[in-house]
């Protein structure tokens, strides 16, 4: 049987008590940010895309603008889907997060993800009256029934903060901070998303249409409430000082932190609860059965707690 040491018995505590996922702790689902421009290699600047001034000009509390790089029809950018989520499967609920300026009248696909056999199977559409590909692996829901974002322009030459959650059978949209709709998203009940086949950045594979434009940040997180705070915990306002890491942030640092220390209270209660306490009660029950025995015997020359000897007795 294998010995699991005390880090991993107070993750394991922790996780059963705040709900929060720790990556130590196997079996859980990894809710770190999944970063695509990383992923891609953006900052390595490969062919078709160079850095640019980001959302923000000039930020509080920073000595430049925010970074975001500019994209041409040049760029060929492609990776496994194995990197998003390595050793983990495709979040079941997750939210898309992106802060982006297309050119202006421009129509594409950010991103798409393919299956083994090379079926598109998530795609997210820039431009007007976007569109949201979804297809699990029972080819659910139909292609007239993929959700479409009428009235939404988010290729009017301008910066735009998106976020979209996806949860059971809804997806919602979040633009600029401000919830747009929530539409039917008709899925299996346990829908599948292959990650054995590769994510494509600005196009879909045959199509002529390519993203040009400007993006800042692209993330996937394994939780569809990060969309709710998208503003909050991962691209700020510029009034806002950014977080150490723009492209990647984690909005759950102090939840983190607040999580390990209630975790290890949680364990020291379980320590003294299971092992020091049932040897306290023995050792206290022990004690208190032998002063009841004391008190059970009379006084006299002869009691136990008599100083003469036996032979006298």
């Amino acid at each position: 049987m294998r010995r699991w040491p005390s880090l991993y018995k107070l993750l394991l505590l922790g996780r059963l008590a705040t709900g929060v996922c720790h990556d130590l702790a196997p079996g859980c689902l990894n809710t770190e940010p999944a970063d695509l421009l990383k992923i891609l290699d953006f900052h390595n600047l490969p062919e078709g895309v160079t850095k640019t001034t980001g959302f923000c000009s000039h930020r509080r509390s920073t000595q430049g603008p925010d970074v975001a790089y500019r994209v041409t029809k040049d760029a060929q950018l492609t990776a496994p889907t194995k990197q998003l989520y390595p050793g983990d499967a495709f979040p079941e609920d997750f939210s898309i997060l992106a802060t982006v300026k297309p050119n202006k009248g421009s129509q594409s696909f950010l991103l798409s993800v393919y299956n083994e056999q090379g079926i598109q199977q998530l795609g997210l559409e820039v431009g007007r009256s976007p569109v949201f590909l979804y297809e699990d692996h029972t080819g659910k829901p139909s292609p007239e029934d993929y959700p479409l974002f009428r009235g939404v322009n988010l290729a009017d030459g301008k910066w735009h903060r998106v976020a979209i959650s996806v949860h059971k059978q809804t997806i919602t949209l979040f633009l600029d901070c401000k919830k747009k709709t929530t539409q039917k998203l008709l899925r299996s009940p346990n829908p599948i998303i292959d990650t054995k086949g590769i994510i494509v950045f600005g196009t879909r594979i045959l199509d002529e249409e390519v993203f040009e434009g400007d993006i800042q940040q692209l993330m996937i997180v394994a939780d569809h409430r990060a969309a709710y705070d998208y503003c909050e915990h991962y691209s700020p306002d510029c009034e806002v000082p950014v977080p150490d890491r723009p492209q990647n942030q984690d909005p759950n640092t102090d939840e983190d932190v607040s999580s390990v220390l209630f975790s290890f209270f949680i364990y020291s209660v379980f320590i003294v609860c299971f092992y020091i306490f049932p040897v306290i009660v023995i050792a206290c029950d022990s004690l208190f059965k032998m002063m009841i025995g004391f008190a059970k015997e009379p006084l006299g020359p002869c009691s136990r707690t008599s100083m003469l000897p036996e032979e006298k007795c």
